[in-house]
């Protein structure tokens, strides 16, 4: 399934059911009065809100399962590998992933018994997994597994999937609908859009494992607070027309990039990834690309640009670049810049990228 509006003449499309969402009331209320002494569907901020229910509703809708909000895409992560993760499990995530992930595997809950695994994604998950953390674009090196055959492979063995679905959006990619038993989003990109909110989410494909991550939530004060919860669902509604513009965006500044003399190698699924191919009609907004010079040069060339704005984080409104060895050191080359496209004109942010690629 490439996009999920369905048919046209069953149902209307993706762009028309997100424009008519209503917009609620924003309700900051950390308490509920009781009703006769029994507590009604809401009683205090940190179990549950309204607006984490509308929240909930929509993405569960879009996810194909049942959704739940936290507070930003760490969180959700972290959610799900505490509810169904035990001491001595190992925790299959892809190399070149979000480094983050990693890091709270190996760095943070290995204290707890748990042990990281790194794979190559576009194979076979390891077997002894007990969680498989799937990413389709990997950030930042942007390679795609096969879902089928990964998700298949890993519930062969008894393992449970995760899919960190940020990249693509329900717009382009369901996972739940590949298998997979819960699908993650970091919220704070394209379906925030405006790098003006925090947020994160998890959908569950199986209802028992909604009441576990929930009450995982409800202990530990996962759960995301009503003002960004608020915000989402106004961006909720240009997600689509987004999702696509950036992409098509990305799509023509890699096959532009690709041919620049100062550009040693561009990583983007939309130049003829074949297993990308079958599972998205369009391949999200980033782009990775390997400047000649190294570090020094990456670091140079993030700083010569005007218009796209060196900052960290990516899928919103104005594009972003920035030199991922910072970040994640030897995982990658020392030359390699993440270039996030936004929603200006292709020909103004590749003026502007031309430029700081000529001054290296």
């Amino acid at each position: 399934m490439k996009e999920t509006d369905g048919d046209a003449a069953t149902r209307l499309s993706l762009e028309t059911r997100l424009a008519g969402l209503r917009q609620p009331a924003l309700d900051r209320a950390t308490t509920w009065p009781y009703s006769e002494g029994e507590l009604g569907r809401f009683a205090y901020q940190r179990y549950d809100h309204p607006l984490a229910a509308e929240v909930e509703r929509v993405l569960g809708e879009l996810e194909g399962g049942r959704a739940l909000l936290f507070s930003c895409g760490m969180a959700a992560i972290a959610g799900v590998v505490l509810a169904f993760c035990k001491p001595g499990d190992a925790v299959a995530v892809p190399l070149g992933a979000y480094v983050s992930t990693s890091h709270l595997i190996s760095e943070e809950l290995s204290r707890f018994g748990l042990r990281l695994l790194e794979f190559d994604q576009t194979g076979p998950p390891p077997e002894e997994a007990a969680l498989v953390w799937l990413e389709p674009c990997s950030n930042p090196m942007l390679s795609f597994p096969d879902l089928d055959d990964s998700i298949a492979r890993a519930h062969e063995h008894g393992a449970r999937v995760a899919v960190d679905a940020t990249m693509l959006t329900p717009v382009l990619l369901r996972p739940l609908e590949h298998g997979a038993d819960f699908s993650v989003h970091s919220a704070t990109k394209l379906l925030g859009g405006h790098h003006d909110l925090v947020l994160g989410i998890a959908s569950c494909a199986h209802d028992e494992d909604v009441e576990r991550l929930h009450q995982v939530r409800r202990l530990v004060g996962l759960i995301g607070s009503p003002d960004p919860a608020w915000l989402l669902l106004r961006s909720l509604k240009t997600l689509p027309l987004r999702v696509r513009r950036c992409s098509a965006t990305a799509l023509e500044l890699a096959r532009r990039l690709r041919e620049h003399p100062a550009v040693e190698s561009v990583n983007y699924p939309g130049l003829g990834d074949e297993v990308a191919a079958r599972y998205v009609s369009a391949f999200g907004p980033l782009v990775s690309f390997v400047v000649r010079g190294g570090a020094a040069a990456a670091q140079a060339l993030e700083s010569s640009c005007e218009l796209i704005e060196n900052a960290t984080s990516f899928g919103g409104a104005r594009s972003t670049i920035e030199s991922r060895s910072r970040w994640e050191g030897e995982r990658v080359p020392l030359g390699l810049l993440r270039l996030s496209a936004g929603l200006e004109d292709v020909d103004d942010l590749w003026r502007d990228l031309e430029r700081a690629l000529t001054s290296l």
